[in-house]
């Protein structure tokens, strides 16, 4: 398969569902849009660029898209790129967003107490022109032991009809279960990719119950927010792999992501045309048992 080959549909990664809402696997993330690294307040992406990456995705069949009131730099909000780009919305799409981190104007960080968050939820509303929201994420913070109370807030907001479905992010097995107590969870994201899988055991136990399980750093790997622009060289057993595929180790990165279970889902994101198109290709990647192991 070469990276080249552009009309490959999101679909050929195969699709799942986030509650009542079923979306191909292959989706994608909406933070790169607004900079050339993540939350860049001083390089702005190019308007443009960025709305024709959206509506192209939705063209390669991209119907999940993840987002965030707080992904802005100095001149775009990903929200308002998202909603420029693509309202109004096709009944398909599904775009699912986060809380619970918060930034002021300046960019400065802060985390929302749970009475906070229906501000949250509201200010997504209104950049994205939606009625409801189709997926709320609860991104756990450091400073939270326990996400109760915060999971509490976001449940009452989803019986009042603000939000159709609750999601869980930056969390351990017990905090899943502690979400689960309360409403359901219809997915989980966490960091996870190859060499970065310090979240197994909640992989494992969202194979185990059926929750979509939605990693976040699949291409970066363990460089994180900076991208996989900062990785100083690659991991010789990807490029071998890639070599014999014809394809790029950005590529091998997400099908072996895809591998990891029929509910694993992949938000890849970039602000390059050229690169969502090889992104979404990686979806009708087919990695061998042999190679899977070369992987690790």
């Amino acid at each position: 398969m070469s990276s080249t080959k552009a009309t490959i549909d999101a679909s050929a990664a195969g699709s799942w569902r986030l509650g009542d809402l079923t979306v191909n696997r292959l989706g994608f993330g909406a933070m790169r849009l607004t900079g050339s690294a993540a939350f860049d307040l001083g390089t702005p992406s190019d308007r443009e660029t960025s709305i024709k990456v959206l509506r192209r995705a939705v063209e390669l069949g991209v119907n999940h898209i993840d987002t965030a009131a707080f992904y802005f730099s100095r001149l775009r909000s990903a929200n308002e790129l998202i909603n420029t780009a693509l309202a109004p919305y096709s009944d398909e799409l599904v775009i699912a967003t986060k809380v619970g981190p918060g930034r002021d104007p300046s960019g400065e960080w802060d985390t929302a107490r749970p009475e906070q968050l229906r501000g949250q939820v509201e200010e997504n509303l209104r950049q994205l022109g939606r009625d409801h929201l189709d997926v709320v994420n609860l991104r756990r913070m450091p400073s939270m032991s326990s996400i109760a109370e915060h999971f509490g807030a976001l449940a009452e907001l989803r019986e009042a009809g603000l939000i159709r479905h609750l999601g869980v992010s930056n969390v351990t097995v017990d905090h899943l279960a502690e979400a689960q107590a309360i409403a359901p969870v219809v997915c989980v994201q966490n960091k996870f990719g190859l060499g970065l899988q310090e979240h197994d055991e909640v992989l494992a136990r969202c194979g185990e119950q059926g929750i979509a399980f939605v990693p976040f750093f699949a291409i970066a790997g363990d460089t994180r927010e900076q991208g996989a622009a900062a990785r100083t060289g690659e991991d010789e057993r990807i490029a071998e792999v890639a070599a014999a595929h014809g394809v790029s180790p950005s590529q091998v990165r997400l099908a072996w992501t895809l591998h990891q279970g029929p509910n694993v889902l992949a938000i890849p994101g970039t602000g390059n045309p050229a690169h969502l198109e090889e992104n979404v290709a990686a979806g009708a990647l087919r990695l061998t048992g042999e190679e899977l192991a070369q992987l690790g």
